[in-house]
Order: structure tokens, then sequence, then C-alpha cells
């Protein structure tokens, strides 16, 4: 009998998800709230100017080319991937910049104008955080499905490199001296919504897979990649409905058995919700079916930063602006608290700006370019009036930026989108507006995150940044594959894509296993 699989959310992990279940045999239904795929990754336009609402860093595509390979497609073939050298630029407030060049020597170089004496930690740290990474990614591939999970062996080896009570800036103490250093290869914390003093140390592999691996632009942005994943999935015969709605998951006991939507119910042997979890809790499973999971736990827990968004269409061309360009707080551990305290907003923030339209012109139309710039502040919690807010915290990045170099930017604006914690909140339906879900503390990572089988009810899986191994897409894609395995496992369905692109640590567990069999 054919087993029936619902998704709910056309984000990127559910959309990796679907096309793994495909090959699974079960008949795959991905149901999405909004009129486009991709969730918080999707792509909208104005005017002829085309946007990502979200991520805009493409990193680490192995994970997804083995996807697509398990699927009988090559994502070079899907997807034009333009690997970006320089990386991306970083203007310190306290003065000095550093353009970040994919090459080792060149960046080097780099680093020796702003301190001298660091420029010889880089080659060290690369060294240390390629250790890390092998010793990390069978973690990074294992369900944890339990706390005997931290007595695996791969857990145990990786122990030694993590330093888990270790801050990324206190370990990177270890390589460079000069704060701008450091935070040239700490503020990628930003992606999971944390502090790089706060962040643990384990996350300095961020900054390490941009130089390892490269850091790409897709073109035709990041949508083009969500429109590649629902490509592959329609055609192994998923289906994929748009601006439709689950408004209840229904339950035997503790076990799902189907979604409602307002076009009717679906029944299902097993669910995957690639929605926000907190969202997802609060408003499609009842209170008393949630043990570990509660309103009131839920209520305790630590959530991301928020992020203050303008899309601007403008015209002419932004001459001298880098593809990707972070703007540093002088102050940036005050402005961090400030995001953090989450009761006021910071008045002299950094600031991230995307110029796409200097690698992809046709993002805008003949003449003109494409900004994306984000600002990150705190989520939710009832402090601010955003409807109010929103004008004058628009001036204050304008200005702010005026005072970075981009002195003309207002009066060339055709089109505009601003986009507040508020409206992530209500348009997008993130819980608290905290764009990067629950935050990446120790007390919330590994099994102590919601878990890809997830604990407190029967047939439900979970897959997206709220629940492990994280944040960011490449790790999305990874959790697609640990709960559809895990998934597939329950309902005895096959896995084929494991033996092809399980990875070599994979291929060591199934080897191991079978040895002890």
């Amino acid at each position: 009998m054919e087993r029936q699989v619902v998704i709910i959310g056309a984000g990127p992990g559910g959309l990796a998800s679907a096309m793994l279940l495909a090959l699974t045999g079960a008949k795959v239904t991905v149901l999405e709230r909004q009129d486009r795929i991709g969730g918080r990754s999707a792509g909208f336009s104005l005017d002829g100017y085309r946007f990502d609402s979200g991520p805009t860093f493409f990193l680490y595509p192995r994970i997804l080319e083995e996807i697509f390979e398990a699927c009988g497609r090559r994502l070079s073939d899907e997807v034009d991937l333009i690997r970006l050298d320089p990386l991306y630029r970083l203007v310190f407030e306290g003065g000095g910049e550093l353009r970040v060049h994919a090459q080792m020597k060149a960046l080097m170089a780099e680093i020796a104008k702003l301190s001298p004496g660091d420029a010889d930690g880089l080659p060290r740290f690369l060294a240390d955080n390629r250790a890390k990474m092998e010793r990390f990614r069978p973690v990074l591939e294992s369900d944890f499905s339990s706390p005997w999970a931290l007595a695996s062996l791969p857990m145990l080896k990786a122990l030694g490199k993590l330093a888990p009570h270790r801050s990324v800036d206190r370990d990177l103490s270890r390589y460079f001296q000069d704060p701008r250093i450091r935070l040239a290869f700490s503020f990628q914390s930003k992606y999971l919504g944390m502090s790089p003093f706060r962040c643990p140390s384990l996350f300095t592999i961020l900054s390490f897979l941009e130089h390892e691996h490269g850091i790409f632009h897709p073109r035709g942005g990041t949508e083009s990649v969500m429109e590649a994943m629902r490509r592959a999935a329609e055609s192994l015969g998923v289906t994929v409905r748009l601006n439709e709605t689950v408004r209840h998951i229904k339950f035997q006991g503790r076990r799902a058995v189907g979604v409602r939507t307002d076009a009717g119910d679906y029944p299902a042997d097993a669910l995957v919700i690639n929605a926000d979890f907190a969202r997802a809790m609060t408003t499609l499973v009842p209170d008393d079916l949630r043990r570990r999971w509660s309103d009131a736990r839920l209520a305790t827990k630590k959530f991301s930063c928020s992020t203050f968004m303008m899309y601007l269409g403008i015209d002419g061309k932004m001459d001298g602006l880098d593809h990707h360009t972070v703007y540093l707080a002088e102050d940036y551990a005050r402005n961090l608290a400030e995001i953090e305290e989450c009761r006021e907003l910071p008045r002299r923030p950094s600031i991230y700006v995307q110029n796409a339209c200097v690698t992809d012109p046709d993002l805008a139309p003949p003449g003109g370019s494409t900004l994306y710039i984000l600002v990150p502040v705190g989520h939710q919690r009832g402090h601010i009036d955003w409807k109010a807010e929103a004008p004058h915290y628009r001036r204050l990045v304008l200005d702010r930026l005026a005072g970075f170099g981009l002195t003309d930017l207002e009066r060339r604006i055709r089109v505009e989108r601003v986009v507040t914690p508020a409206d992530w909140d209500s348009e997008f339906a993130v819980h608290r507006g905290a764009t990067f879900n629950l935050a990446h503390s120790l007390d919330q990572m590994l099994h102590r995150r919601p878990r890809n089988r997830f604990e407190d009810l029967d047939g439900v899986y979970l897959v997206g940044g709220g629940t492990h191994p994280g944040s960011g897409l490449p790790v999305i894609f990874e959790g697609a594959r640990i709960t559809v395995r895990l998934l597939a496992q329950e309902l005895g369905l096959p896995t084929p894509w494991r033996t092809k692109t399980m990875g070599l640590s994979g291929m060591l567990r199934q080897a191991v296993a079978g040895g002890m069999a």
C-alpha cells in the first residue's frame, strides 16, 4: 500500500525532504501557505527589480549537490553558481577596511595592512578548523534522538576539537590579536542570530567554510535554487500546492494522521513540519499533546535576533560597491547587547548591504541596481511599535549609510519595500520575528534542540532551522537527509540515496554496523 507523506511548508528543508522522500516511493504532498515557494528563502519582484527575501550568502553546496545527484540530476545543470572573489568587503567604523579574498596569500596581505602580526595566524586558523570540520561532520550528519547520542564515537572524537565552553571570539584570539580581524572571522555568527562573544566556539567553522569552499551567488538569486529544487521534486511525482494554509493537524491519540486546509483533508502516514517550529507548535498542535515543548516551555527558550530589511530598486549602477559589504559598528559589543536585550533599537547599528547586480545585472531593469539592506535588531518582545518606528528607523539607516559613503542613495530609489520584525512575525509566520529561529546556545543544541523525529508526537518529523542540526542552508539540507532517513525507517521505506551520497563518514558507519551485525 502506497505510503502518504504530507510536508507543511515549501522552504529549503521542505523541498529537500520532498526530493528525497520521492525516492522512497511514498506519495508526497507539499502544502505552502504563501503564493511562492522558498519560505524565508523566497524571492519577489517590484516593478522589474528582483530580490531574495532572506539568505544571500550561498556556501558549501556539496550537500545540495549530493541531494540532486541522488535524484539523477546535477545542481550545476540546474543553477549557475557564480563563485565570488573577493568574498565580501568589511568596513570598520572605528577605522580600516578588509577585502576578504578567496586566495589565502591575497587575504594574508590584506590582513597585514590592518594588523601585520595577525597575517600568520590565518594558515593556522584554516588548518585547525579543517580538522575541526572533519571531526564534526559525522556529528552534523547524525540524529540526536536521545542524550545517549552524546556518547557516540563520532561525538567523543569531536569533543577534543570543539571546546564547547569557549566562545567564538575567545577561540579566535588564539590566532588573531586585533579585534577587527577577529570580527572578520566571527561576524558570521549572525547567520545563527547570535553574538560571537556568546556563540560556542564550534561555529568558527562558519567562516572556515567560506574560505575553504567559497561563497557563491546563484544567478537569479537564491530563489533560483528553490525553483530548481521544486522542479526536481515535481519531476519525481511530488505535488506542491501553493496558497494552501494548514489549519489543523488531525490526531489519533498522540499520532498525527493527516492535516486539514480550506481545500480539504489530507490523510498522512507521516507528517513533516517545515514551518517555523515555535509558530507551528503554538498554532497547530494542542498544548496538552506537547510535553517537552509546551507553550510554557517555549516561553522560556532563547530565540535569535530579528532583522530590519530594506529592499531598494535603484536608478543607475552602484559603482565601487562590492557584491557583499558589511559595515561594522565601532562599538560592536554594545550593538550586540542592544540586540540581545530586545528593549531598544540599536542607534549605531552594523549594516549589511548586497549589491547583487555587480555580479548579476539581470536582477534589475537595464541601467538599474538592486540593494538588499539588512540590519540586525532584537526580536519581538512587545517593547517596540514597529508601525510607528519603521519610518524613523529607515531614516536612521539611510543616514548611517550616507556616513559610510553612500551619500546619494535616497534620491535614486525607484522602488522600495521595508520588512520589520513585526512583518517577519505576521507575514512570514515567524515566531517573535526571530528570523534565525531558536538560538544556538549550548543548552539548545544537539539533543536539546527539537529533534528530527519529534519527541512529543508520533508520526511527526521536523526539518528546518528550528530543529537539529540548526540554521543555515547547508545545515538545513543536511537536516532534511537526517529527517527523511528516520521517517523512511519508521515506515519501512527504502533509502536508495544513502549508498550514493552518504559521504565517507556515513559509509564508515555502515561498514561498522555491518561488521557488528
